[in-house]
């Protein structure tokens, strides 16, 4: 499966991998799976890994994923939402990405290495805990 995760769910946190030609089917076969995932928690920070993917998103394909975000929130809500990728195009599209999703996530940062957005997802789980 070219979408894989890992949830961490006692840090409330899960790392997506997209690898090689990702899909619409496969993007959408991976939000169902999480909706049914006993390990998902109720709120989540996301790292989502982009560096081995190959296919660069389409606009009618991310509209696809705000679909699917949109159809998870009864399941899971996002918080901070952390993407890399190194390829020019795709960080690009993550981009646009960025702005159609905000009303999904607290916010979203687009990187092009993994230990700066995991840098930026601790920085900002640290300021929500110190508000509470």
């Amino acid at each position: 499966m070219p979408v894989v995760y890992a949830i961490y769910a006692a840090q409330k946190f899960i790392h997506t991998r997209c690898l090689g030609n990702v899909t619409t089917d496969e993007t959408s076969d991976h939000f169902r799976a999480l909706a049914r995932d006993p390990n998902c928690p109720d709120r989540l920070n996301v790292l989502l890994d982009l560096l081995e993917m190959t296919s660069v998103p389409r606009t009618e394909q991310i509209r696809g994923v705000l679909q699917d975000l949109q159809n998870v929130q009864r399941r899971v809500r996002f918080e901070h939402c952390a993407i890399v990728a190194d390829n020019d195009a795709i960080f690009g599209m993550m981009r646009m990405f960025e702005v159609f999703a905000k009303d999904y996530f607290v916010s979203t940062r687009v990187f092009r290495e993994v230990a700066e957005a995991k840098a930026w997802l601790a920085s900002g789980a640290e300021l929500e805990a110190r508000r509470l």
